[in-house]
């Protein structure tokens, strides 16, 4: 890992301080194992996710969607057993989550981990996908591009950042314009290096990898 992605993650972790973890996953993917805290402040989230890991559901599912300094996501059922260039994306159970967002508290920050969602024209309640999650990376931010994302969210999401959250994206990076749209319910502990070099994969037009990168193992580690 480079020393400013180690400086910007020890200022992620001291900016977390405020958050309670009681449940950590391991992902054991062909890049590299990654490790989630799950945050007690969304208790729907942080269940269903662990109830999907006991079930073994992410096994041998592939990080189906990446997009370079934005994210990289899984979860798509139809992924396991994916041929190449398949499009993927529609692979999902047939039930929701109640969005849980708790601004200011867990924003779109660089290393945190949310659900995706189908859009707000067929889902105005912004609730969660069952299975499919994200990884924020994004963009380290300066006043004047925050200014700009200010301005979208006063119409899409009605969300302030607060000037602890500014500065977060100044220093860490992350995709504020997501903040108020898409439930936030943990963040990558370690290998956030490993969600670097994937974000950096060779994609289709589809978003897809060129080459499959697949999450071996999803473990529970730190049980309640």
């Amino acid at each position: 890992m480079r020393i400013l992605s180690l400086l910007a993650f020890a200022l992620m972790v001291c900016s977390a301080k405020g958050q309670t973890a009681t449940t950590e996953v391991l992902l054991e993917t062909t890049a590299g194992n990654i490790r989630i805290a799950l945050f007690d402040e969304t208790p729907q989230h942080r269940d269903n996710f662990l109830k999907l890991v006991r079930e073994h559901v992410y096994d041998s599912l592939l990080f189906h969607r990446v997009i370079k300094d934005f994210m990289i996501q899984a979860g798509d059922l139809h992924s396991k057993h994916a041929q190449p260039g398949q499009r993927l994306g529609s692979g999902d159970y047939n039930y929701t989550v109640e969005a849980e967002f708790r601004l200011p508290t867990l924003f779109h920050r660089r290393g945190m981990v949310a659900m995706a969602r189908e859009g707000d024209r067929v889902n105005p309640e912004r609730r969660s996908s069952a299975c499919q999650f994200y990884i924020v990376w994004g963009r380290v931010y300066n006043d004047t591009r925050l200014a700009k994302v200010q301005e979208r969210l006063d119409t899409t999401a009605h969300v302030t950042l607060t000037p602890e959250m500014q500065e977060a994206y100044k220093t860490v990076g992350g995709i504020p314009h997501l903040d108020g749209q898409y439930t936030v319910f943990g963040e990558v502990t370690e290998g956030l290096d490993v969600v670097d070099r994937i974000q950096q994969s060779a994609t289709d037009p589809n978003d897809r990898p060129l080459q499959d990168i697949r999450i071996l193992r999803a473990t529970v580690t730190k049980p309640q």
